[in-house]
This record gives C-alpha cells, sequence and structure tokens, in this order.
C-alpha cells in the first residue's frame, strides 16, 4: 500500500523482533517463511527516501490486539481478501482504562462477539 500511494518516508512499528531485527540488517534469516516479507521490505526500501523500524512488544502495543481481536472475529467469503477496516487517530486520549472488570467472567468483546454471530443483542 506505501509503494501504491508513493510514501516516501515511513516509520513501521511492529511486535514481531525477529522481523524488525532481520529487516535491520542486525540479524540473518534460516526462515524461508519469512523470505517474501523481506523481498518486500527491500522493494519499499528502494522506493523510499527514509524508512524505519521499530519494534515495540505486544504487551505495550494494545492497538495491535485489537485488531488482531477484530480480525479473528471477522468471517469473509474470499479468505483472501478482507475489505479494508478504517481508522482514525485522534490527539484525545481514550479512557478505556477506566472500563471496569466483567462481572460475569466473560471477556469484554463477548457481547459484541455473540451480536455478531446472532445479529441481535442481548
Amino acid at each position: 500500500m506505501a509503494i501504491n500511494m508513493n510514501i516516501q518516508e515511513l516509520l513501521v512499528i511492529g511486535d514481531s523482533d525477529l522481523f524488525v531485527h532481520h529487516v535491520q540488517g542486525e540479524w540473518a534469516t534460516k526462515n524461508s517463511m519469512i523470505l517474501p516479507y523481506l523481498h518486500h521490505v527491500h522493494e519499499l526500501r528502494k522506493r523510499s527516501t527514509k524508512i524505519e523500524f521499530r519494534h515495540v512488544p505486544r504487551i505495550q502495543n494494545e492497538f495491535a490486539d485489537a485488531l488482531v481481536t477484530l480480525s479473528s472475529m471477522i468471517q469473509h467469503p474470499d479468505k483472501n481478501f478482507i475489505d479494508p477496516i478504517p481508522v482514525k487517530i485522534h490527539n484525545q486520549p481514550a479512557y478505556c482504562a477506566l472500563v471496569e472488570e466483567e462481572t460475569d467472567g466473560k471477556p469484554l468483546f463477548h457481547d459484541i462477539k455473540e451480536y455478531l454471530a446472532k445479529g441481535e443483542y442481548s
């Protein structure tokens, strides 16, 4: 997407320490599964004036965890394509840390998952 949009400067934040070290050239790869990703990164580097990679541990990346949770609940008829999810970045903090623990023992997303499965809100 960055190549198609002709983005010249890019900051990539990832939670895979292994991948970040590979793309920075600090580690050599023996895993053939990662080679296609490294190839795309090298193509991106050729077309960018500045690209930086940073590792953020998953425990500190609540946004990535939320996207992983959402993606695990989406069923799409074409398994090779998922419609883009528009994401807006706001300058004001979200007060999600103030949400109290569920008393029924079910995860916070349980009601949303039930709604998506049944089409009705309990």
